[in-house]
Order: C-alpha cells, then structure tokens, then sequence
C-alpha cells in the first residue's frame, strides 16, 4: 500500500515557515492529531515500509532519509516526547491517557474525564475551547463514542457507558463529528431523541458528506456507510472507494468549521441559516484519531497498522496544507496515547536484517480473514492438505507455505486445526500466549509474516513506553522537551489563551 495523495514535503520554504510560525502565539486554530496504540516502532516502521513501497531500500539511509519516504508528522521542527503511565498503571488505557491530554490529570484505566474515583468530572480543553467562542470538531476511525474521541466531551466513571457517552455527544454543542458510528443509536431511543432534540444532523454516505466542503452546516454527524468491526471505520487496507478516508473526513471538518469556500458558503442559505454560533472568525479547535492503529496493533498485524498509520498521517497532510494559507495562526501537534502490542523493529530470526518487501503481499486485514476468508473453509486432514486455504493464505498474505520452514508450518498447521477444526491440543495457557484471543490461523499468519520482514511483538496489550510529540505552527515550541502526558491538556489551554488553571471542574 503506497502512500498516496496529501503527502506534504517539506522543502526549504516550508521550514522557513515553520520556523518563523513557531513563535508565535495564541493561535486561531488548532488540531490535535492522536495516533492512538503509535509510539516510535509504529512510525519507523511505517517509514521503512514507505521507503521499500516507494522502490527504495529500508537498509540504506540515504533512501529512509528522503523526504517522500519520510512520514508528514516526523518532518515537524518541533519534536518532544510524553511519558504515557496512568494514576494506577505503568500501562495506560486510553481512556485515563486521554482524559491526561484532554483535562490534564491522571485518572485510572476505564475513567473518562472524571477523577479515578468516578466522583468528580473535569471539562476538557475542547469544552473550554467551545466556552470561548470557538468552534470544535471530533473525528475518529473508531466509534465516536470510543474512549479517545469521548474525552472531548463526556465525562463518565466507565468507558463503556456508551449511551450516557452519546447522550452527552448530543449535548455537547460541537459543530463537527464524523468518522465511524455510535454503538447505541440503534437501539437506545433516549440517544436518538437527544441527537435530534439538540439539532444535529446525521449524514450517513460519501456524497452528502463530501458536499460539505461546498456546503458546509453545523452540527453535524457524519458516519462512513461502510463500518467494519464495533462500529468503526474499516482499516484503509480494507477501505472500499465508496467510504471516507480519515483524511477526506479531517478536510471536510475543516470546511464546516473554517467555511474555506466562501464563495459558496455565501451562495448557501441553508448553511447561513443552521449557523448556530460565529464564524471563523473566533478559530477552532479540531481532535483526529488514528484509532484502528492501536487495535490492528493488539491483533499484532503489522501490515493493517502501516495502513492505517500512513492514512493517519495523510489526515496530517490535510492540516499542514491549511497551516501553509493561515501559518501564523494554526498550530498541529501530533502524538499517540500509548504503544501497543510491544512492536520492535528487528527479530530474533532476521539479526540484523529487514525484508520489509515481503509485507508487499499482504493485501486485507485480519479482520477482513476472520470475517471474508475463514468461515468458507471447513476441516482438512492438515493445512497442508488444503490446497483451497494454502491458495488463500498467499493471496492474502503473500506466505507460500512450501517456502517457509519446519517450525513455521508445524505452528500454521496446529493454528489451523484450532480455528478450522474445532481446537488443538494445546492447555489453554499454550494458546492463550500463542494467540492472545485472537483467531489462532489469523493471527499466525501475521506472525510468520512480521518476523520474515523483521518485525517482532511482545504483547497483545497496551505498553508503557514513552511517545514521541511532532508539532509546528503558533506557539509549537511549547511542545519542545521531555514532559508528562497531562502536560500536553496544559500547553494546549495554554495555546488556547485559556486562562482557568487545569483541571477545569464541570
């Protein structure tokens, strides 16, 4: 998959601009791009793979340096790093990681911007931000009431409280939504009553959420038609053209929130009529999650990761192409919550080597495996003796089983007698560890692929590692230096010229 449209190359003049933006100050609008299981591994990966789609080689600097094999977020002039652990945990979850970004304390994994007693609720930095005249937008791949997005608008004592999170969606005012759905709105009619009750609209296909860009409206909820797994956005390795990208989705908020199209914003009444607070004028504030990252991480798909890292990072590209009109009053900070999976870039199997073009022929998801390819396939004598699954797994995933060694097909083989026959033989301890809860053929597959590119994992779960922070624009040098995850809430109000001293109490 290569990276294709609003890849933003820095030239010369782009840092000259950065470098005079940066200092200055309060800017009108502001994004805050969370990339959410990315840590280093994630993006140095994703820049290798880049480097060898592109032609070039991922073992040669000369070739990882260049500025199109080079992701948009790690060619910002200003670069930090956050220390991610919660109240309670060397690991944090997303909701207390980002109830730290958006309120600016640490509270304990499962609480969404409320103390880590589930007592007291804390406003967040897009609340304040909407307080004070401007305009707010949300985006995630993932459900919109997912922990990452619901922390710029809800406070709850537990994440999975999705129809309080909906009913607060609705109450929150904000101008844009948009990415994957709503768990609930199916089903609860207190949500469907609060969403229509508060004024918004929901768009639910491509054309009529594209025709925002020349006809922007508030208050708007825009879904994608397709949504892949617990109503999210399907990884850009699955997405069909008929569905939004995170970054036609980032641009189309930009266009509700800043009306760039004048022109025809002035010839669209409608859109006159439905404003429902200042314009542009007042700035905005607009969060975009790469959520699928972190999970195609916990599957410990590497390929599904890349995907969906490169299609976050061309949501980026849409920032900065803005940055470049309105440089002196738009800030971008780009940073993930937490590392997932425990990712590293090198194997046991591959020393000191990197075959990153051996990902090339993996071309879906695991999900798309377990959902498309699995349930047609019934039980064989051995995988070998499948020739249907073994014509399956190289078109999927570009492994020939005749290629690969002993052990790796003594592992594929008892993996597919545990998804296609009915179990193996293994404790439950043994496939709990080879496994992690995911389909035992799936999830195999992904190994043997990872470690022959060189890629290795340690976990099915969240790590403690520290992540990196990109930023450019107004007042990005706030963003310079070694800090704590809450410290990103306080130099974002900062930036905000907010002046309350976080965390702000509802």
């Amino acid at each position: 998959m290569k990276k294709i449209g609003l890849v933003v190359v820095f030239v010369t003049t782009m840092f000259t601009l950065a470098a005079t933006a940066a200092f200055a100050s309060n800017p009108k609008y502001v994004f805050f791009f969370l990339g959410d299981g990315m840590a280093n591994a994630q993006i140095q990966t994703t820049e290798a793979y880049l480097t060898t789609a592109n032609g070039d080689s991922a073992t040669l600097a000369t070739d990882l340096q260049k500025s199109e094999n080079r992701l948009n977020m790690t060619q910002m002039p200003v670069h930090g790093m956050q220390m991610t652990y919660d109240a309670y945990a060397l690991m944090t979850d997303s909701a207390s990681s980002a109830t730290a970004f958006s309120c600016g304390i640490k509270t304990k994994s499962g609480v969404i911007n409320m103390n880590p007693e589930g007592t007291v609720s804390y406003k967040s930095v897009a609340q304040l931000a909407h307080e004070k005249g401007m305009k707010v937008g949300v985006i995630s791949s993932v459900s919109l009431d997912h922990a990452t997005p619901a922390a710029y608008y809800a406070s709850v004592a537990s994440r999975n409280n999705y129809a309080d999170i909906e009913i607060q969606l609705a109450e929150s005012g904000y101008e844009f939504f948009g990415g994957g759905g709503m768990k609930k709105y199916d089903t609860d009619e207190a949500v469907q009553t609060a969403i229509e009750e508060n004024g918004y609209t929901i768009l639910n296909d491509r054309e009529s959420i594209m025709a925002l860009n020349n006809e922007p409206m508030d208050k708007v909820i825009c879904i994608n038609p397709w949504l892949q797994d617990s109503s999210a956005m399907p990884y850009a390795i699955d997405r069909p053209e008929t569905n939004v990208s995170l970054a036609e989705m980032t641009q189309v908020a930009i266009s509700v929130l800043h009306g760039d199209n004048q022109e025809q914003n002035n010839k669209n009444r409608a859109w006159k009529k439905n404003r429902s607070r200042q314009n542009s004028r007042n700035g905005f504030f607009l969060m975009v999650e790469g959520g699928k990252i972190d999970w195609a991480c916990h599957a410990n798909d590497a390929m599904a990761a890349i995907g969906d890292t490169l299609a976050f990072d061309d949501a980026v590209g849409v920032a900065l192409e803005f940055y470049k009109k309105y440089p002196n009053d738009t800030l971008i900070i780009v940073t993930g919550d937490h590392e997932t999976g425990g990712m590293t870039i090198g194997h046991a199997t591959t020393k000191y080597g990197a075959h990153y073009e051996k990902l090339l022929g993996q071309t879906n998801s695991f999900v798309y495996f377990d959902q498309e390819v699995l349930p047609k396939f019934g039980c064989r004598a051995s995988l070998s003796a499948d020739s249907d699954m073994l014509e399956k797994i190289y078109e999927k995933f570009g492994l020939v089983y005749s290629e690969l060694n002993d052990y790796q097909k003594e592992k594929l083989d008892d993996a597919y007698v545990q998804s296609v026959c009915g179990g193996n033989t293994n404790s439950e301890a043994e496939n709990t560890y080879l496994y992690g809860g995911y389909e035992a053929l799936t999830v195999t597959l992904t190994h043997i692929l990872n470690e022959n590119a060189s890629i290795g994992w340690t976990s099915y779960s969240h790590t403690g590692v520290p992540v990196s922070v990109f930023a450019t624009g107004a007042d990005a040098e706030l963003f310079n230096g070694f800090y704590d995850n809450t410290d990103i809430a306080k130099k974002i109000a900062k930036a905000l010229n907010i002046h309350e001293s976080l965390p702000v109490l509802k």
